[in-house]
This record gives C-alpha cells, sequence and structure tokens, in this order.
C-alpha cells in the first residue's frame, strides 16, 4: 500500500514589501503563503509522541518569516524562489507546493497570486544547485 504524507501551512500572512507602485494604484496590504510539504508518512505516523520522530517545522517557519523581512522585494516570484531553497535545505522534504497571493489588486477586492509544484526530481534538481 502506498502511502502519501504532508505538512500544510496555510494562508499565513508574511510581513514584507513586494512591488512598486504608480501614484494612486491599490497597494496590497496582505501577502498570503500556502505551502505543502510531501514527506514520509513515517514521519506522522509515529509510535511515540516525541519530537524526534517528525519533521520539525518551526525552523523552518522562522526562516520564511526572516526572509519575508529581508529587504524589498520586486516581485512574488523571488520572494518564493527564497522561501523554496530554504525548504530545499530539509532533506525529510520530498516534494512541495508554495503559493504566494497578494490583496487587495484593485478597488478593496481581488487576490492575485502564484504557485509552484516541485516534484522530487525538481527538488533534488535545487538541492544540487544550492550545494
Amino acid at each position: 500500500m502506498t502511502s502519501t504524507a504532508c505538512i500544510e501551512l496555510k494562508d499565513l500572512r508574511l510581513n514584507t514589501q513586494i512591488g512598486t507602485y504608480a501614484l494612486g494604484a491599490s497597494i496590497p496590504d496582505q501577502h498570503l503563503l500556502n505551502l505543502t510539504l510531501w514527506i514520509s508518512a513515517k514521519l506522522i505516523l509515529i509510535a511515540e509522541d516525541l519530537m524526534a520522530q517528525v519533521f520539525d517545522y518551526d525552523p523552518l517557519i522562522l526562516e520564511i518569516d526572516r526572509l519575508a523581512v529581508d529587504g524589498h522585494y520586486e516581485t512574488q516570484e523571488r520572494l518564493v524562489t527564497r522561501i523554496v531553497e530554504a525548504c530545499a535545505h530539509y532533506s525529510e522534504i520530498e516534494s512541495l507546493e508554495i503559493s504566494l497571493r497578494k490583496t487587495p489588486v484593485r478597488e478593496s477586492s481581488g487576490f492575485l497570486g502564484i504557485k509552484l509544484h516541485l516534484d522530487e526530481t525538481s527538488l533534488t534538481s535545487i538541492r544540487t544547485t544550492l550545494a
């Protein structure tokens, strides 16, 4: 029997500055991150209630917070790339899906975002590049 397991982070509000806007343009006041990390089911189906048996995602969340405030970003894509690279440092993460969206887009309404799915091969390739 094949098992899949993931850790889901939904609608994490990032304290970040992204984009350059013309005078009078709608300026997004929220940047929301969704992140799904596929991991081994062995890191969820555990025999004992011990942190040593699971994937500790807290250090990754702290790194994401640090990257978000690391300066002004011109594009959402650059921040997403840096978050993906941070995820690549964790061998427990087998593949991932990430999305970042901003709101409002126009006249106090709408969301606009990007989404990326990296399979195991793609994530391995990023790891090789970072090494």
